[in-house]
């Protein structure tokens, strides 16, 4: 764990000095007033049941265990996704999510929990994201990227596939869940008289250059996160049901 810690803080200090020293400000996830009202409305509606279901089951649970693993993933979250890729013809930028890994530790529902904290927090104080944007970059990053992941995941692993690789498959799946989806949500609001169809895809399209060795890269670094933890601590992974436990002599 004191490896774990010390490499979420090495990526603290990294991003922020990204963040100090950059001369462009490049906005990520769909920025303040980007969607029109009743579209961000509607998504903030369909988001927000799912992050008071999180804080409910955070609520019931006491166990230290459990509250200082959430905490640690929902950091995981936070610093990944403040790793920006400009993309110029999008108006936006690429960024890891990390959702792959927090819905294969903590269950998707809390994945979405700490990531609606993680976009608050990006919204409030580094200008990521947007208030009125909040339930829209939910829906995208937090519901679409943890369920994509965490269905790969135990799609492959219910077919005896390698730790790694169906870490790999969460990586990369929430990743292009979140921007499928967010090309769905920006084509759906802006596409004006352009067709949807059209719009979405030129949107789309606009992700791949930067989005698609990210979400190579995402794979990797899932699986391989996986596998750190499965060596140094299985306990972790037995304990959320990743990994069942070793029988014991007298079992």
């Amino acid at each position: 764990m004191n490896r774990t810690v010390k490499a979420i803080l090495i990526w603290g200090v990294f991003c922020l000095t990204c963040l100090g020293f950059s001369d462009t400000a490049w906005a990520m996830h769909i920025s303040e007033g980007i969607l029109p009202l009743p579209w961000a409305g509607l998504w903030t509606a369909l988001a927000l049941p799912f992050v008071i279901w999180g804080g409910w089951i955070l609520s019931r649970n006491s166990d230290t265990t459990y509250r200082m693993t959430v905490a640690m993933v929902g950091a995981v979250v936070f610093l990944v996704s403040c790793m920006p890729i400009p993309v110029p013809t999008a108006g936006t930028c690429s960024h890891p999510c990390g959702t792959g890994i927090s819905a294969i530790l903590i269950g998707p529902v809390m994945s979405i929990f700490v990531t609606s904290i993680a976009l608050f927090l990006q919204a409030m104080f580094m200008a990521h994201g947007g208030l009125t944007t909040w339930g829209a970059d939910i829906t995208s990053m937090g519901i679409m990227g943890s369920f994509a992941g965490i269905l790969a995941f135990r799609g492959l692993r219910a077919v005896r596939a390698p730790l790694f690789w169906a870490g790999f498959a969460a990586g990369f799946a929430a990743d292009w869940a979140t921007y499928i989806t967010t090309s769905l949500e920006l084509s759906s609001a802006l596409h004006g008289s352009q067709a949807f169809g059209a719009a979405f895809m030129a949107i789309l399209t606009a992700f791949v250059p930067t989005q698609l060795p990210l979400s190579i890269l995402e794979g990797f670094m899932t699986g391989g996160a996986l596998m750190l933890v499965a060596q140094k601590r299985p306990d972790i992974l037995v304990y959320f049901g990743v990994l069942e436990a070793e029988p014991t002599l007298n079992s």
